[in-house]
């Protein structure tokens, strides 16, 4: 079994006397867990906990070693500049020069398939578009874990299918996927496990096969009814 990489032990979060995470206590070691859940479970506030955009109210979270991490949300952050500047943005946050942060972000566009929009202005793309260009822009720092909060939520179909084929490229390339979404048929296709979270507790971590053949949880299997599963 490969090492943990990230261990929680109880984490909460709990604001204005609302609990919204409660007590989860995990270790993370697949290289694509999916979060899955009913809407206000908690979910999206458990993966910005786990990125650190959080602060818990309680408990603990302990990376393995320093990695490097990024995140790409469902409403994409597009900067007011070309697309070929929002990918190199990260580079040069990092201190990374001019020509190589350029060069590494036209590569960038090209797997994403946008190298012919460099020069646009990224405000003007399409949805999907954007997605992409924040996918591009995660991607060139090559980061060690990439969080995905419902990547694929506001996108048509080609769309949902060219993000699902870059996150699954990034993958193979080696970064760890931790994402949440509530299509149950993308959580199949990219996950090895499965956190499903009922009211922000952890029913169940298991692997995907094994989630949607026979959950154990009765909340999961509640979930998966409701769903049609």
């Amino acid at each position: 079994m490969s090492k943990a990489f990230l261990h929680l032990e109880n984490l909460g979060l709990t604001e204005g006397g609302i609990r919204i995470v409660a007590g989860v206590s995990l270790a993370l070691t697949a290289g694509r867990t999916v979060i899955l859940g009913p809407n206000g479970a908690g979910k999206s506030t458990l993966l910005r906990l786990m990125h650190g955009l959080l602060k818990p109210s309680a408990g603990s979270l302990r990376w393995a070693r320093e990695m490097t991490q990024a995140m790409v949300f469902q409403r994409p952050v597009v900067l007011r500049r070309s697309v070929l500047a929002n990918v190199a943005y990260g580079l040069q946050v990092r201190g990374v020069d001019r020509p190589r942060r350029e060069r590494k972000a036209g590569e960038m566009l090209a797997r994403v398939g946008l190298a012919d929009l460099a020069t646009r202005p990224a405000r003007v793309l399409s949805g999907g578009e954007q997605q992409r260009i924040a996918l591009a822009r995660a991607w060139a720092i090559d980061p060690d874990v990439l969080f995905l909060d419902e990547p694929t939520a506001s996108l048509d179909p080609a769309s949902s299918r060219e993000v699902e084929r870059i996150i699954g490229e990034i993958a193979a390339a080696g970064t760890r996927i931790v994402m949440t979404t509530h299509n149950l048929g993308l959580a199949k296709r990219v996950a090895e496990e499965i956190l499903f979270l009922d009211r922000g507790i952890l029913a169940e971590q298991t692997a995907v096969g094994t989630f949607f053949a026979e959950a154990r949880s009765p909340q999961a299997r509640s979930f998966l009814m409701d769903e049609g599963v």
